[in-house]
């Protein structure tokens, strides 16, 4: 049975930085393109960012590239981000997604994942 499991959300103010963190097990992480995606109280979901298999391809969202960076660690089947200068429009629900088997132009699109989490929580004050 897979399971995606997210942690390190939290209350922030802005301009602070958090780490999250995501562990997927009963699966072979290695095989899947991982990604973050986020949303907002009425909104829709977004992705938020996405890296490749082995970790040398990374895509963001225009509105936090430059500022979050995606990263994985295949040996202990972990993904993370690293949210650095947070701002109130980054305050959402943080899901972490597994897609087999590959990352591609299209990887900001929900229904290209095939194993969610059940989200962690940010909130970044102002």
């Amino acid at each position: 049975q897979v399971q995606v499991v997210e942690s390190g959300g939290g209350l922030v103010q802005a301009g602070g930085s958090l780490r999250l963190s995501c562990t997927a097990s009963g699966l072979t992480f290695g095989d899947y393109c991982m990604a973050w995606f986020r949303q907002s109280p009425g909104k829709e979901r977004e992705g938020v960012s996405c890296i490749s298999r082995l970790g040398s391809s990374k895509y963001y969202a225009d509105s936090v590239n430059g500022r979050f960076t995606i990263s994985r660690d295949n040996d202990k089947s972990t993904l993370y981000l690293q949210m650095n200068t947070l701002k109130p429009e980054d305050t959402a629900m943080y899901y972490c997604a597994a897609r087999f088997p590959a990352c591609s132009g299209s990887w900001s699109l929900e229904n290209e994942y095939n194993y969610w989490g059940q989200g962690t929580q940010v909130t970044v004050s102002s």
